[in-house]
């Protein structure tokens, strides 16, 4: 078996001598046009910088600022975000990320390249030989979104439960029907993994449940910056046996079954991808992560699945105002759309797994007061995105339904044996038709009419304690009904994050404005429980227009 033993290096791009002595200072941009891939230099009289043209955000690609006049920086033609190339640190949003440098190699003509020095892959460490299999000792059970149950030999992990209940407030719920003995098989799971902390993963509902019949069960978490159980005793759930483990280790289960889980290289802070070995088959589950491990990857792995449908983010939806008019959203949403369409099947065809599932994207904005974002939010469709990688490429393609089970060691053997993927018996319900709404949305009006909300200090008391201040903001909130008409008697203010200050009208010097318009018993629920702003944001429950339209990064808990 051929290791990675050692950091190796790569040349990204050339530049000749003619075009060194062409530098400009400042930002100087670049192709490689056999690529295709972008790269930014930047000159300081001798000194030279360089990195990968690509955003941390959402890999967008950089531009000039038009506001920069000692060209420094550049904007994101995605989101807005601003990297100052001479420091490689981000400065919108201000104190977040840096970006990976370029090491700069001379060459005897005065020619330099770009090089990428990459570490040894950690899954390559101890390095197993696959074994064969035996029909029904790796097989994998898709129950709905996210969530896969792996038999692995005797022993079965569970992936991202979100199983009953909604996820972001009450803005997604399940598309699929999960098998009705969901919950036996969480219970019998000898461990579970839960890649982060967005409500489609860790699902309090879910967890609940199970709590109440098996709190000892072993959840195992990425030791992220930002806890992925931050609010677990909050919540009043009570589970024992959670286990925080360091990234791009193995974690040894039995003498067969290992696993290691790795970050995300957009958001290192919060998402995971994990990968999954039983006697020398690796399974790679990628989830939701933007930039897996960085883009490093494992090649020819058993099994890969990942997310595929988009429309996941309150971006454009909950925009209104300018630029934001629906055709505008119409074009956004189908180019966005066929991006990640293409971006994935690249991705599956360069890894080249002998099998491939797209998982994580069957939701639904089922609310009767959600229509608009339903009939508009499209999303791409599992099936499409399995035809297309057919097309360029001898992947075995999986397009799941509830209770479906695919039997690895047999497709690995026969790729057309029609037994390798068992359905479920025709009738069988696949899509959910009711969601039990008022259970959950009684509880937010419950909490919308908690005592605290009858006095107006609630709000300067809310965000004294979220703390996020120093920044040169001011928002205005607008409490409304479900349909997003101004509520009677509701809350309407003002907060400037510059020095976290209520001013009755807004300040007269220059700075961003944006205007949240937000269901009130959904803002006022996320307030008394201290919740992520994602379930306002991500789950469809706000109006936004801002001014100027450009990004702002706010972590409000």
């Amino acid at each position: 078996m051929e290791l990675s033993v050692g950091q190796t290096a790569s040349i990204l791009l050339h530049i000749n001598p003619s075009e060194v002595a062409s530098l400009n200072d400042g930002i100087n941009f670049f192709r490689n046009k056999e690529t295709g891939k972008n790269f930014i230099v930047f000159k300081d009289g001798e000194v030279l910088r360089a990195c990968k043209n690509l955003c941390k955000h959402q890999g967008g690609t950089f531009i000039r600022d038009i506001e920069d006049l000692d060209s420094r920086t550049v904007r994101c033609t995605k989101h807005n975000w601003k990297l100052d190339v001479s420091t490689m640190k981000y400065i919108n949003p201000p104190d977040s990320f840096c970006q990976e440098e370029l090491v700069i190699e001379k060459g005897e003509d005065d020619g330099i390249s770009l090089v990428e020095l990459n570490p040894p892959n950690p899954w390559d460490t101890d390095p197993q030989i696959p074994k064969d299999l035996e029909t029904g000792e790796l097989q994998i059970t898709y129950l709905t979104h996210a969530c896969m149950e792996l038999k692995l030999g005797e022993t079965y992990m569970v992936f991202d439960p979100w199983l009953t209940g909604p996820a972001f407030a009450r803005g997604w719920w399940l598309l699929h029907e999960p098998p009705s003995d969901w919950l036996e098989r969480l219970c019998r799971a000898d461990l579970i993994y839960i890649s982060h902390m967005h409500s489609d993963h860790l699902s309090y509902p879910t967890l609940k449940k199970l709590s109440e019949r098996r709190p000892d069960v072993p959840i195992f978490v990425g030791k992220t910056e930002r806890p992925v159980f931050w609010y677990l005793e909050k919540s009043g759930i009570n589970l024992t046996n959670i286990n925080a483990v360091p990234f791009g280790i193995w974690q040894q289960v039995n003498e067969h079954l290992r696993f290691m889980i790795l970050m995300d290289g957009i958001h290192p802070e919060m998402d995971t991808c994990i990968i999954v070995e039983y006697k020398g088959h690796k399974i790679l589950n990628t989830v939701d992560c933007t930039r897996p491990n960085g883009g490093k990857l494992p090649t020819d792995v058993a099994v890969m699945m990942s997310d595929f449908a988009g429309g996941a983010s309150g971006f454009p939806m909950t925009f209104s105002g300018g630029k934001f008019t629906e055709e505008w959203k119409s074009q956004f949403i189908k180019a966005e759309r066929k991006k990640l369409l293409n971006y994935k099947t690249q991705l599956v065809k360069d890894l080249n797994p002998h099998i491939f599932c797209p998982f994580a994207g069957y939701f639904v904005e089922a609310h009767p007061s959600d229509k608009y974002i339903k009939e508009t939010n499209l999303k791409n469709d599992a099936a499409t995105l399995n035809q297309r990688i057919n097309e360029v490429s001898n992947v075995i393609t999986w397009t799941p339904k509830p209770g479906d089970i695919l039997d690895v060691g047999r497709l690995l053997k026969d790729p057309a044996d029609r037994d390798g993927i068992v359905q479920m018996p025709p009738g069988t319900k696949i899509f959910k038709d009711s969601w039990d709404f008022d259970t959950y949305l009684d509880a937010m009006y419950v909490s919308s009419k908690d005592e605290i909300f009858s006095y107006t200090s609630w709000v300067i008391e809310y965000f004294t304690w979220a703390g996020f201040k120093d920044y040169n903001l001011v928002v205005r909130m607008i409490e409304t009904d479900d349909d997003f008409n101004d509520l009677s008697r509701g809350y309407n203010y003002l907060v400037d994050f510059s020095d976290l200050s209520f001013p009755a009208v807004r300040p007269s010097r220059d700075h961003a404005y944006e205007e949240i318009r937000t269901r009130a018993t959904v803002m006022r629920h996320v307030v008394k429980n201290g919740l992520l702003w994602d379930d306002l944001y991500i789950g469809f429950q706000t109006h936004i227009q801002r001014d100027p339209d450009i990004y702002h990064h706010q972590y409000v808990f």
